[in-house]
């Protein structure tokens, strides 16, 4: 006999969020990251120099190389999805843009797919309400899509989810890939097409982006899940689908092994207990607010995921976020790991909705508006005091901290910041104004207040940001000091990202330091000078200028002028 459901939900509770203001909440998460701003240092200005190289066909396309290295992660495919969008873009779509279109439409995926994932996890059997004596239950699939608008809205709340969700790097294809898998997986027992469309997009994609690991642990247990964990259907059903998933990953595995993509990468914290500090500190603001009430779901569901036979809406995202933080433990970059079990632990929060209180109900919405808000008005304010020095001491940390930034005004962002703001007041007021019904109304002012935040910061401290977190200042002053017409430049040194940023914002033809012996100017990462007298006669070269990257008192170049006539 299986548990009862811990969920009573009355068909009032389950009211949609209309769709209006979820596709503009989304619109309003999504265009900022991708429109306006610079690329960032490092991986997101990597990555794009990596597609510049191809499409201009400097490179070769199974293995790209920059300034002679080739990528750092093994993944081909973010690289392919740039270079291809660079070269079918028109002329008069700046590069920038047009290596983001796609990672865009891999957002939207992300979104689309964690939506449609929770939805069938919902119409499970073992995921429905207590269904009541006299009726007045919510109807299964109302009950569904408000489930889904909770977890679409707990997934938008994640703080860890805005940068690297708006980066163009290989962890942005393999978030929506894992989404992807999560959609098929949930879609199997009530579609055949969706799902079989999305399992052979996410395993490959999951592969050629670099993580065939991540790709076949998620189809182990996936196939698991659709034997031990099946809804009502024949049980031919369920094993055709089994041997589909496995099908499809020995053929990912297949081709990972023909392009050399297997790694062994684990790289476990140190025994000193500073990176174990650091893990912790990720884990907790990283998924926040989705992994407290992920927790909650698991306590509350405890007897229903011991009862395991029909109760796959747990098992499944159960199963994705213990890889991920797996991952996360095991691998570097750690943050990239864990943010590919945002979905999957959305999902898990949305589920713990129909089972909260009201107090904690209450709880969440007061912190969340307390901490938005303070959030909200300190980046007026420091906007503000940037704009006409007044208050004067944020005026002063800015100047401070980026030293050198002249503050810019644009009244189309200030327009757009504003309506936000006005947006944020207003679905306040909505919250407070009365008792509201349904059950995504927790995730609301934590999903506002998180694109509220993001979208203030990419308008607002746009300017500042893209001087902070990008090489255009920098690159800019090497340009003043090699004057017009440099020709080639040799490099000694620099990192990939130096490289990008060198050929993109400088228009700089780069020739590594040993290749050749003809360029009258040499730029050199302070952190590989003196350079070796293998790499380069350091006698021959005279200094011009040390140029800082503003931000960042360990980074600085070294440019050099051939004190001789050039060979």
């Amino acid at each position: 006999m299986n548990p009862p459901s811990p969920a009573i939900v009355t068909q009032s509770a389950v009211s949609p969020l209309p769709r209006w203001a979820l596709l503009l909440l989304c619109l309003a998460y999504l265009v900022p990251g991708f429109v306006g701003r610079q690329p960032w240092k490092s991986a997101d200005i990597t990555a794009f120099g990596y597609m510049l190289e191809l499409a201009s066909g400097r490179t070769e396309w199974l293995s790209p190389l920059l300034g002679g290295m080739p990528p750092e992660t093994d993944g081909l495919l973010p690289y392919w999805l740039g270079a291809w969008a660079l070269q079918a873009s028109p002329g008069w779509l700046v590069p920038e843009m047009a290596a983001r279109l796609p990672f865009l439409g891999l957002l939207v995926v992300t979104l689309v797919a964690t939506w449609y994932g929770v939805y069938y996890l919902a119409r499970s059997p073992g995921a429905q309400p207590v269904a009541f004596a006299f009726g007045g239950e919510a109807a299964p699939a109302d009950y569904a899509r408000a489930i889904a608008d909770g977890a679409l809205l707990a997934l938008l709340a994640c703080l860890g989810l805005a940068q690297l969700s708006h980066e163009i790097t290989s962890y942005l294809v393999q978030l929506a890939c894992t989404a992807l898998l999560f959609f098929a997986v949930a879609a199997m027992p009530y579609r055949t097409w969706a799902p079989a469309i999305a399992l052979v997009a996410g395993s490959l994609g999951l592969t050629l982006a670099g993580a065939p690991a991540v790709a076949a642990l998620l189809a182990v247990g996936s196939v698991l899940i659709a034997i031990i964990a099946p809804v009502q259907g024949p049980r031919e059903h369920r094993l055709a689908w089994a041997w589909a998933i496995c099908a499809v990953a020995l053929v990912a595995a297949g081709i990972a092994w023909g392009l050399d993509l297997w790694r062994w990468r684990v790289a476990v914290a140190g025994a000193g207990g500073k990176e174990w500090q650091s893990l912790a500190r990720l884990f907790l603001w990283f998924g926040w607010p989705a992994w407290p009430l992920a927790l909650w779901t698991l306590w509350r569901w405890r007897r229903q995921i011991a009862d395991r036979p029909g109760h796959r809406h747990l098992l499944l995202p159960l199963w994705f976020s213990a890889i991920s933080v797996a991952t996360t433990i095991l691998t570097q970059p750690s943050d990239r790991a864990l943010l590919l079990g945002l979905p999957a632990l959305a999902a898990l929060a949305a589920f713990a909705l129909p089972t909260l209180s009201r107090s904690v109900g209450a709880l969440i919405d007061w912190f969340t508006l307390l901490f938005f808000t303070v959030s909200a008005l300190a980046i007026w304010v420091i906007w503000i005091a940037m704009q006409t020095g007044v208050p004067a001491k944020p005026a002063a940390n800015v100047a401070k901290l980026a030293p050198g930034f002249v503050p810019e005004f644009s009244m189309l962002a200030f327009a757009t910041a504003l309506a936000a703001t006005a947006g944020w007041c207003a679905l306040v007021w909505w919250r407070a104004s009365r008792s509201r019904a349904p059950i995504w109304k927790s995730m609301v002012l934590p999903a506002g207040g998180a694109v509220l935040g993001w979208l203030l910061l990419l308008t607002l401290w746009l300017p500042l940001l893209d001087y902070a977190r990008s090489y255009v200042p920098q690159i800019h002053a090497v340009k003043a000091a090699l004057g017009t017409a440099p020709g080639c430049v040799q490099t000694v040194g620099l990192s990939r990202a130096q490289v990008a940023a060198l050929q993109h914002h400088g228009q700089l033809a780069l020739q590594r330091a040993g290749l050749q012996d003809e360029c009258d100017w040499l730029i050199a990462d302070i952190a590989a000078w003196p350079a070796s007298e293998r790499m380069v006669n350091t006698s021959l070269w005279e200094p011009v200028a040390t140029i800082p990257r503003p931000t960042d008192k360990n980074d600085h170049l070294l440019v050099f002028r051939r004190a001789g006539p050039a060979r």
